[in-house]
């Protein structure tokens, strides 16, 4: 019989980055102040604007060397779609590691870099974030950590603020207040119980209860009474699990259904995406779960186009490679001076990238428009498109 532990254990190296939807462990943020003088230069739009991308590369790590190709070749890609912008474009190949990152950046900047995309890892970012701020250039970072969110430091991935946000948001226009949370001890887990409990506080919602387990078998075995009891008591209408480590869904969600807890007693629903291993999709727990993912019909534009330039699949979060160029480039094209400083940066209108829409806010975070899908019968079902804009009723 398996134990989730060491499951995970064996992931442990790369979990916090390549999970879908993971955050990594908290670490320092920069010290610049959210308000102030802006940050980062002005630039003469009219002449190559030129970009530094620090992607991992040649790290002996298969999945993470993909990440890297995907990354680049994603921005390459943004860049040659660029009208009426001139992107110069320049990579930089780094170690998972603070050092190589922060040395990357250096030379980049020494080298006329007007901002830097990258890195990829939350605690290089924010060492890299550090070490720009005397260059006054920002970081694009791919990280979706916002424990390093600040100043000259923003993050492009997907937060599980705006991943329960969404879900929130929409489970209470069908009705749904009451929620119990389930979530994993660990950081991602807490990290992901706060994004949880602050979402369902703003949006004016009831959390009726909470269950913490360690990633375990039997620490999940042991919550399953309670989590039983409440969703067959009427007190609540949906449970909202972090689920994080990709052992704890299906043993979570099988358990419930072996005690006869399915999304028809309590609305099923998750921080992270329920699609992916694709054999997820046939687990009896999952079917009718919801979980929030990309603007679906760009993004498989996006992997097409990627498929017929490269001759292999983009990595999940490659295109965040493209989306960072893009609103570099959308800015520039508009003859915005401000194209890489923290005024164009966090225009409200936003940027439309290949994972949909998307803004930074000027405490570094990011929105991102997505949408909600669920599980019928194996099959992925989008119950509520991702918004194209960030116009009237849109927002989290």
């Amino acid at each position: 019989m398996f134990t989730i532990a060491k499951r995970i254990t064996r992931r442990a190296a790369l979990a916090g980055i390549l999970g879908a939807g993971l955050a990594t462990a908290a670490c320092q943020p920069t010290s610049l102040a959210g308000s102030g003088p802006a940050i980062g230069p002005q630039i003469d739009p009219r002449q190559p604007v030129q970009v530094a991308l620090l992607v991992p590369g040649g790290t002996g790590n298969a999945d993470l060397d993909w990440l890297g190709r995907s990354l680049a070749n994603s921005a390459r890609m943004a860049a040659a779609d660029a009208k009426g912008a001139r992107i110069d474009l320049r990579v930089y190949t780094t170690s998972p590691t603070e050092a190589s990152a922060v040395s990357a950046a250096e030379k980049a900047a020494a080298e006329g870099a007007k901002i830097i995309l990258g890195p990829l890892f939350a605690e290089s970012a924010n060492a890299v974030g550090n070490a720009m701020k005397d260059n006054n250039l920002n970081v694009l970072s791919f990280s979706n950590n916002p424990e390093i969110a600040g100043g000259n430091v923003y993050i492009l991935g997907s937060t599980f603020q705006n991943v329960a946000d969404r879900l929130v948001s929409y489970g209470i226009k069908q009705g749904l207040r009451r929620f119990l949370m389930v979530y994993e001890n660990d950081a991602a887990g807490q990290i992901g119980a706060g994004a949880i409990q602050t979402a369902i506080a703003q949006n004016g919602a009831t959390l009726s209860g909470k269950q913490q387990h360690a990633l375990s078998q039997e620490s999940i075995d042991a919550i399953i009474p309670a989590v039983t009891q409440a969703a067959k008591s009427g007190n609540i209408d949906a449970i909202f699990m972090t689920a994080n480590q990709q052992a704890v869904l299906p043993y979570l969600t099988g358990q419930l259904a072996s005690a006869g807890v399915t999304s028809r007693d309590a609305q099923f629903m998750g921080l992270t995406r329920w699609d992916t291993p694709a054999a997820r999709l046939q687990l009896p727990g999952v079917q009718g779960g919801w979980f929030a993912l990309p603007d679906t019909a760009v993004q498989a534009q996006f992997t097409q186009r990627y498929r017929s330039a490269y001759g292999e699949a983009p990595h999940d979060l490659g295109s965040l490679g493209y989306d960072g160029v893009a609103a570099i480039a959308a800015l520039v094209a508009a003859g915005n001076r401000n194209a890489v400083n923290t005024v164009g940066l966090t225009r409200s209108s936003g940027f439309a990238g290949v994972n949909g829409v998307f803004r930074l806010r000027p405490n570094g975070t990011n929105e991102r428009g997505l949408a909600i899908a669920t599980i019928n019968n194996g099959r992925v079902v989008v119950i509520d498109p991702a918004p194209r804009g960030f116009g009237g009723g849109f927002g989290f």
